[in-house]
């Protein structure tokens, strides 16, 4: 008779290749890490963040890192405080510490979607001020970063949108963007990991639920198999373009920009002899970084026309910044207050 096999331990599940992929994910996002620092699990109890919390408890230690988890209650559903709690324990067996519980109140701007997620990041940055922490790992597989690109697209937004999300950004650390989210369900089941599925996940009302359970599949089945791993890659290599174009009209910045009174300037001919892409990102650099607005892209190429389609047009009135054409320049400048009419005084 073959030996029997040793029982596997609750906490020392056996190696699978899911299991595997997962804490390479990991591990690939910790090496920049210094020995002793603090990173952070964003923890909803889902399969996703469950496995990534699970590779996390695994990985961190090997690596002189600690680990703990941050698990954000947003009250949007019956027993989500239970959820909350269950999510935490769950935490606390992989030997995650500290676990935290955040609950959140979610506001309405920008619909359900957004003011959760609004919500959801200031919890987490929160937590992190609060931790000390030098990193937050986020749950976000391959197939959201699909999504993300297909809404993107939909919505018109440019290669920013286009780009999806990004893998690292500021404190925040996406290592399961390379993986399905089929696998990350697996490597919870050899882990013998139970984690809770969300309704709002199976809710049409939501744009991205409708991407996930129609749009993708069809996508799918009637051009390639492959279309979610096509989409991810897109996102990867709009993301790269997009990062050295912003790196290189940055550059050029310091040396083009000159300060003006009651604002800045560029010189409307450097705009008129470089390509659009460079021309229109240094016009959305200066209005965003000087003046703390973000232009749409009908304002930006209406600021554009003042150097490349010039026939002496008048000022563009933006929010909060005027824009004009002087002496061969584009000059920003605040835009005064509206006078208060005597009714209002």
């Amino acid at each position: 008779m073959p030996p029997e096999r040793p029982a596997e331990s609750p906490r020392r599940p056996r190696l699978t290749p899911a299991i595997a992929d997962a804490r390479r994910a990991v591990r690939e996002h910790l090496a920049d890490l210094a020995a002793g620092d603090l990173l952070l699990v964003a923890l909803s109890g889902g399969p996703d963040s469950l496995a990534l919390a699970a590779a996390a408890a695994f990985e961190a230690p090997r690596a002189g890192l600690r680990a703990g988890a941050v698990i954000v209650d947003h009250g949007l559903q019956p027993g989500s405080a239970e959820v909350a709690e269950r999510a935490a324990e769950s935490a606390r067996d992989l030997g995650l510490d500290p676990v935290l519980v955040r609950r959140v109140d979610v506001g309405a701007m920008g619909g359900p979607e957004a003011a959760a997620r609004a919500a959801r990041y200031g919890a987490l940055d929160a937590a992190a001020t609060e931790l000390d922490a030098s990193a937050v790992l986020l749950g976000h597989t391959m197939d959201d970063q699909a999504e993300t690109v297909l809404l993107g697209l939909a919505r018109g937004s440019g290669t920013a949108s286009v780009a999806g999300m990004a893998a690292r950004a500021g404190l925040y650390r996406r290592p399961l963007l390379g993986l399905r989210r089929s696998v990350l369900a697996q490597a919870c089941a050899d882990a013998r990991l139970q984690p809770w599925h969300d309704p709002h996940n199976d809710e049409e009302r939501f744009a991205r639920v409708r991407v996930r359970h129609s749009i993708l599949p069809m996508l799918e089945k009637e051009l390639d198999a492959g279309a979610t791993e096509a989409l991810a890659r897109t996102a990867e290599i709009a993301r790269e373009d997009a990062e050295a174009l912003d790196q290189m009209v940055d550059e050029v910045a310091e040396e083009l920009v000159e300060l003006e009174e009651g604002g800045c300037s560029l010189p409307a001919a450097w705009l008129a002899a470089n390509p659009a892409a460079l021309g229109n990102r240094m016009i959305r650099l200066v209005a965003r970084g000087e003046f703390g607005v973000a232009l749409s892209r009908a304002q930006t190429l209406e600021v554009a026309r003042l150097a490349t389609d010039w026939h002496g047009q008048k000022a563009v009135h933006l929010p909060g910044i005027r824009v004009e054409r002087t002496a061969g320049r584009i000059v920003f400048t605040l835009a005064p207050e509206p006078a208060s009419s005597p009714a209002e005084s």
